[in-house]
């Protein structure tokens, strides 16, 4: 996948954790912001290596 395609992934978890949260389902609000931000984090993480190389 390119990084653009991560990035609407993530967006996209980011956008339905705030209309989970919203909505009263506060533990899968919780999940779903937690994995969007583990999952940014890893996506940066390799942006960089790789710019670094």
């Amino acid at each position: 996948m390119s990084y653009n395609k991560y990035e609407v992934i993530i967006g996209l978890m980011f956008f339905t954790g705030i209309f989970a949260f919203i909505s009263g389902q506060f533990i899968l609000s919780t999940v779903l912001f937690a994995t969007s931000a583990i999952y940014s984090n890893i996506i940066m993480s390799r942006r960089l290596r790789s710019q670094k190389k």
